[in-house]
């Protein structure tokens, strides 16, 4: 069976993803896959594999494109590692990409995730509630994960240090 996503590579060795549905209609992942591809990610900065440049553009119903640009070094890396894992030319594989950069993102971005995870230069201690709502919760049409929406998930299981 072929892949809706096509792969085209550019002449400066970046790749484009054609992506025939909207990132909110991404499917789903496993906590597990989610925690791996992290690991995999951290594996390949630790071993300076960077990875291309690669460039996401999901087409919607209504025939708009929204193109999502993976051009910084962590976020190519990041790319590299799932590809190599999971394949981004495939529904899951893809799937598992954009949850683990908008996990980074809402991680960065949210103040009330403090608490469901520890950043240490050994390595990252996740929440498991962290990492299974990341795994189900929709993305928004930009690709990352809704506040309201991630805190709800989070709200039956509130770690120490995390903030209301």
């Amino acid at each position: 069976m072929s892949s809706p996503i096509r792969i085209i590579p550019t002449p400066d060795g970046a790749l484009t993803y054609a992506i025939p549905f909207p990132p909110e209609e991404t499917p789903a992942v496993t906590a597990r896959d989610l925690l791996g591809a992290w690991e995999a990610a951290r594996g390949a900065a630790g071993a300076e594999i960077w990875g291309s440049p690669r460039r996401l553009v999901f087409l919607r119903a209504d025939g708009e494109a929204l193109e999502l640009l993976l051009a910084d070094a962590d976020a190519a890396c990041w790319a590299e590692a799932v590809d190599a894992r999971h394949g981004l030319a495939n529904p899951q594989g893809l799937a598992i990409c954009l949850r683990l950069l908008a996990l980074i993102e809402a991680m960065g971005r949210m103040a009330r995730l403090k608490g469901f995870f520890t950043i240490r230069a050994t390595g990252a201690e996740l929440h498991p509630s962290l990492l299974r709502a990341a795994a189900s919760l929709p993305l928004d049409p930009a690709g990352r994960f809704d506040e309201a929406g991630l805190t709800a998930l989070l709200s039956g299981a509130i770690p120490a240090g995390a903030h209301s």
